[in-house]
């Protein structure tokens, strides 16, 4: 059970998150304008190329990223942090594919802003801000799994940007999430290893606290400047 002087120093320390989040700049993830006219200009089955496009959008996708240092954060089995990963990328998978090969658009500011939103939620789980609040301790590989259809729909929403030719359509997208899940093993196994070497430092269990407080102010960064994006486009 969390203690009374810890709910206190997050209680404190919630509307310094929210004023950072507020002011701290942040801007949105995308394809690189090379990238972005090759994809327009790809005809037919490119496997490789679209593996390596796949990969570098994963390992440069910063709020993807903060949201697997969340999830990992206190995860030490590897074991576990296999099953935590595979639940997330089953579903980024489904709704990467199924957002691109159906055709189904969703706003990208909105997807953006619920996966800030789902590094919100992940730095307060670590918090232990739940059980504070509510008296209850959210299934996290359930929440994982969820938030997991919302990265892939913000990956999907990057692609449906571009005139993407139907010729390879299927083999080029397939390739694409091959490549963000190479990506997403090459990010973390940096975060694991920096994880690994962090967690042996003495001075982990009283840096986690506001390392986690400053994971929520990202978070609340990313949601600020997707739902100003929305806004200001309307």
């Amino acid at each position: 059970m969390v203690s009374f002087e810890f709910a206190q120093r997050l209680r404190l320390l919630l509307p310094l998150a929210l004023w950072l989040g507020a002011r701290s700049p942040a801007w949105a993830h995308g394809v690189a304008e090379g990238d972005a006219r090759f994809i327009e200009q790809a005809s037919g089955a490119q496997w490789g190329p679209f593996v390596y496009l796949g990969a570098k959008h994963m390992a440069t996708g910063y709020d993807h990223l903060l949201f697997l240092f969340g999830v990992l954060f206190f995860i030490y089995r590897m074991k576990d942090v296999a099953v935590y990963v595979t639940l997330f990328a089953v579903g980024h998978s489904a709704t990467l594919l199924y957002g691109v090969l159906s055709g189904t658009h969703v706003d990208a500011y909105l997807v953006d802003a619920l996966i800030g939103l789902s590094v919100v939620y992940k730095a307060l789980d670590n918090l232990g801000a739940y059980k504070v609040w509510f008296g209850i301790q959210p299934n996290p590989k359930a929440a994982v799994l969820t938030f997991g259809l919302f990265h892939g729909l913000g990956l999907a929403t990057k692609l449906q940007d571009f005139r993407l030719p139907a010729d390879g359509l299927v083999t080029n997208i397939l390739a694409f999430n091959v490549g963000v899940e190479i990506g997403q093993i090459l990010a973390l196994g940096a975060i694991l290893i920096a994880m690994d070497a962090w967690r042996r430092d003495h001075a982990f269990a009283r840096q986690a606290f506001a390392s986690n407080v400053l994971l929520m102010a990202a978070g609340f960064a990313l949601i600020g400047y997707q739902l100003t994006g929305f806004m200001l486009k309307s």
